[in-house]
């Protein structure tokens, strides 16, 4: 009898062959309730069986949505740390534009877009209100590139006079010569062949 249990357990043997044999063994010597409990006893372990394979399912089921969820949820957590990440970057760079021309035009940039292209951006840090690294490279253009900044306005009270020409020079005072070793410049020197030859001329036969 066990074995017919354990070859029912194991999916070899049916219920209806272990009733039939219980029935079909030692009838005479095995009283009818005692039967009756077997009947039972293979019945309940079928059923066992079966929700024992059910639970199985279930769990395997359940085991492999809740990682494809878990995964899906991560996923959509590193998604939203990306497009965090890339919006506060970009709404930091645009603070930094914006300071940055308006900087340019107080500068009195001519063309900011131009004079932008010669700055060295990753030295440019905002910090709050206040760039940092731009002025020393804004000097340092104004020297080499003046060229690109306009001119200073002229005071209200010197507006419509002359610049003073020492006599025989006929140089504006206060013109810096770049063609002399302690001023050399060859941007400044080619803006001046461009723009007044006759100028440079007279810079190059002073230098």
């Amino acid at each position: 009898m066990k074995e017919l249990l354990e070859k029912l357990a194991k999916g070899e043997s049916t219920v209806d062959e272990v009733l039939t044999a219980i029935e079909e063994s030692d009838k005479e010597k095995v009283p009818r309730s005692r039967l009756n409990d077997k009947i039972a006893e293979v019945k309940d372990l079928e059923g066992q069986l079966k929700d024992r394979d059910k639970q199985l399912d279930d769990l395997s089921k359940t085991a492999k949505d809740s990682a494809d969820l878990t995964a899906e949820i991560n996923r959509l957590k590193d998604e939203n740390a990306t497009q965090a990440t890339e919006y506060q970057t970009k709404l930091q760079q645009q603070a930094l534009d914006a300071k940055l021309n308006e900087a340019l035009h107080g500068a009195k940039a001519k063309n900011p877009r131009a004079v932008k292209a010669l700055l060295d951006a990753e030295q440019i840090k905002l910090d709050g209100e206040k760039l940092l690294g731009l002025d020393d490279q804004l000097s340092a253009l104004k020297e080499s590139d003046a060229y690109l900044f306009a001119e200073e306005e002229t005071p209200a009270g010197l507006k419509g006079r002359n610049p003073h020409v020492p006599p025989g020079s006929e140089v504006p005072s206060g013109q810096k010569n770049p063609w002399k070793k302690d001023s050399f410049n060859l941007t400044e020197q080619g803006r001046l062949m461009r723009e007044d030859p006759t100028l440079a001329q007279k810079l190059q036969a002073q230098a």
